[in-house]
């Protein structure tokens, strides 16, 4: 998936490599997205609806594959390791904030 162009959002807090994949239109993406920015969390992003079908496909089967998670959204990787799938600001705030 070397062809995802993701957007880079630089923040104070480094709470690890955390990366967002969203759907433009989802209000709980909207919601991760705004609780990243308000806690000055580094981060980067890809609306997955905004790809071709084909990446889009490919993208979401291979995260499936990787992480053995369904594929809802948003879905937040956190240096690899840990994935969030969904917004629960509870949740956030435990693997986020320090």
């Amino acid at each position: 998936m070397e062809n995802i162009n993701f957007t880079y959002e630089e923040g104070k807090s480094k709470a690890g490599d955390v990366t967002v994949y969203a759907l433009s239109t989802c209000a709980f993406c909207k919601k991760a997205l705004k609780f990243l920015r308000e806690n000055s969390i580094s981060f980067r992003y890809v609306y997955v609806d905004e790809l071709d079908y084909e990446s889009r496909e490919e993208l979401k089967a291979r995260l499936r594959d990787k992480y053995r998670e369904s594929t809802g959204f948003p879905f937040l990787v956190i240096d690899d390791k840990t994935v969030i799938v969904g917004f629960n600001e509870e949740n956030y705030k435990r693997h986020l904030v320090k």
